[in-house]
């Protein structure tokens, strides 16, 4: 199954798609920097795009951690980066009654690993219609999943895509299965991978989560020769300094080169796959 958006197709077998963004919201001059840098790379390596940024981030570690610019304002920065770029968006919500606000500017919505088993919340998001994005949490398998695509099907929606982004192994540290790529793909929904937070050590700061974003580019690698849709990855100016989960986050400056070798992989892959 494939879905349509924006005059291009998600799908496992079509051209690769790349949901490129910020992990929050910060500030409107960071998010039309950073989008600038996802625009020319995309259009320069010709690759589907879509913008994420999260408006609020509910589920951090310590009371003391950024959480966004919330709901009414982020919306309106969103709003502004989709009719600038011309871009399809991507956020996340967290509570039932921020489906139909978010659906009127983004494009799919995306529900959080730690929620997807909320039912209420699933309902909420698949009755707006948008196309909704489910990150698979880091404490189910990726058989599990298809529990909650009939969550959204049965709420009459089945434009659904399905995100990995690892399992947690012992403490503080996540492992990506790439056999789960696999075993979402047979529930027969796209899928992305999301390599950023794939990248994560949950809570080893301490009361924020580590990451490896040095790994960046042979983790992507590894995800894209599965043959997927595509890849959900987050950047900063200033990564050191970013308000949240900046030791995940590529620095924008690497944007063009990444997506360069990862446009040429993803064509490798599903040229010989094809035949």
């Amino acid at each position: 199954m494939s879905i349509q958006l924006n005059g291009f197709e998600i799908g496992n077998d079509s051209p690769l798609t790349v949901m490129g963004g910020v992990n929050v919201l910060e500030n409107e001059d960071l998010v039309m920097r950073v989008a600038e840098s996802f625009k020319e790379a995309t259009e320069k390596n010709k690759i589907n795009w879509i913008f994420k940024g999260s408006f609020d981030k509910a589920n951090r570690s310590s009371i003391d951690s950024f959480r966004g610019p919330g709901l009414e304002e982020g919306l309106e920065i969103l709003q502004k980066v989709k009719e600038h770029f011309n871009v399809p968006i991507i956020t996340d919500i967290h509570e039932p009654d921020q489906a139909v606000p978010v659906s009127k500017v983004a494009d799919i919505i995306q529900i959080p690993a730690f929620l997807c088993r909320q039912t209420d919340l699933v309902i909420a998001a698949a009755k707006t219609g948008a196309v909704i994005q489910f990150k698979k949490p880091q404490f189910l398998s990726a058989i599990e999943m298809k529990n909650v695509a009939k969550k959204c099907e049965s709420a009459g929606n089945s434009k659904i895509l399905m995100c990995e982004r690892g399992n947690a192994f012992g403490y503080n540290n996540l492992v990506v299965d790439m056999l789960n790529f696999q075993v979402l793909k047979d529930i027969d929904y796209p899928v992305i991978f999301d390599v950023t937070h794939s990248l994560q050590l949950p809570g080893g700061l301490g009361n924020a989560a580590g990451g490896r974003r040095d790994l960046f580019l042979p983790l992507a690698k590894s995800g894209l020769a599965q043959k997927i849709a595509g890849l959900f990855i987050e950047a900063h100016t200033n990564p050191d300094e970013a308000k949240c989960d900046g030791p995940c986050a590529i620095n924008t400056t690497k944007i063009g080169s990444y997506l360069s070798e990862l446009k040429a992989l993803d064509n490798l892959i599903k040229d010989q796959l094809s035949r």
